[in-house]
């Protein structure tokens, strides 16, 4: 017998015995000892182990997760609330600032109101006397002061105040003020109040609307009215002011707001702080926008305020000043707040109010006209 027979007989004899001891096994451990067997057991054990492990890990993980959440609700308040401590603060300096009237001297060597403010004028419509003016002339957006224009126009119709309008879905569409809404049926009398006491920019567009002139007519007999009472610094685009392109300037305004508040139609309703309506059977209330009116701590025969972002914060005023009785239209236009608006017209009314003075020159003249000289 050669190596190599002897050598195929040795290994016969181990696979014999393997197969011996496999067999006296019996068949569990056969099946441990196959390969396919050796891998689902272990796929098993590490099944068993992963979700061990995820039933360990998935408490943790919810309450990890709602930590941040209620971590960042937390900041976002804090962000508020320290934004809305940043604007009371901000209004609180604005209102210290503003309680104290600026003064300059003019070119005469006079004291005048230094107002904060694009535009500004105390005029006499009585003796068409220019008290103070600055930048009287410049042309300026005026927003919905338009709106004294609109009623004096509306009022030449005679209308029927009683008679009843039915609001419809373009007259209120981005009107940006407004108290109205598509259905609701109110009065002529009503949009007045709502017009002149609110600025409801929706009204402003009904009473076009169902005006004699129609709307297109309306804006052309606006522009027709500003020509014939001399407003020749003044133009309109649409009766609420909404557009830029409605514009004139302090002096025109000045003597608008006086012609218009002698109209007790509309002077009568300027000086009515609030006012309240019930379309619909749900009651409406409004508040005047002239803070002025409001507070009554100022005679005011007739006022309008006014904003779009071209305009900034503007304020016509007809007031009596209380020594003598004496009628008096300001007018601040381009206003950086609507605060100060309101401020700079009480400083002007408190200057003029303590120089009692018959002219503004010594040679009877206005200032507007020494300038204009």
């Amino acid at each position: 017998m050669n190596v190599v027979s002897l050598r195929n007989l040795r290994v016969a004899s181990a696979m014999c015995v393997a197969l011996v001891a496999m067999l006296s096994a019996g068949p569990v451990a056969q099946a441990a000892t196959t390969p396919g067997a050796k891998r689902a057991t272990a796929s098993r054990a590490a099944a068993k182990s992963a979700a061990a492990k995820a039933r360990t890990t998935k408490t943790p993980a919810r309450a990890s997760s709602a930590k941040p959440a209620a971590k960042s609700t937390t900041s976002s308040a804090a962000r508020r609330r320290a934004a809305a401590r940043a604007r009371a603060n901000a209004r609180a300096r604005e209102a210290r600032e503003l309680a104290k009237p600026r003064f300059k001297v003019d070119g005469m060597g006079r004291e005048v109101p230094d107002p904060r403010a694009a535009a500004a004028i105390i005029y006499d419509p009585e003796t068409t006397e220019v008290l103070f003016e600055e930048n009287a002339q410049e042309l300026r957006s005026i927003a919905s002061i338009t709106k004294v224009m609109t009623a004096l126009v509306f009022l030449e119709s005679l209308a029927d105040a009683s008679e009843l309008v039915k609001i419809e879905r373009a007259d209120v569409a981005r009107a940006s003020t407004t108290y109205l809404r598509a259905g609701y049926t109110v009065s002529v009398d009503q949009l007045l109040h709502l017009l002149l006491i609110g600025s409801d920019n929706a009204a402003a567009r009904v009473l076009a609307r169902v005006s004699p002139y129609g709307s297109d007519g309306f804006i052309a007999r606006m522009n027709e009215k500003a020509r014939e009472l001399g407003l020749l610094q003044t133009h309109y685009d649409d009766p609420s002011g909404l557009l830029s392109g409605n514009v004139s300037s302090a002096f025109d305004q000045a003597r608008l707001i006086a012609y218009a508040a002698a109209d007790e139609r509309i002077g009568g309703l300027m000086r009515k702080s609030e006012f309240d309506f019930t379309p619909v059977r749900r009651n409406v209330h409004v508040s005047s926008t002239n803070r002025l009116v409001r507070q009554g701590d100022i005679d005011v025969l007739g006022g309008k305020t006014g904003f779009i972002n071209s305009s900034g914060y503007c304020l016509v005023t007809l007031v009596r000043v209380p020594e003598s009785g004496r009628q008096l239209a300001m007018v601040v236009l381009g206003a950086r707040s609507n605060a100060a608006r309101f401020a700079e017209t009480k400083h002007l009314y408190n200057w003029v109010n303590s120089h009692t003075m018959a002219t503004a020159g010594p040679d009877g003249s206005s200032l507007l006209q020494q300038q204009q000289q």
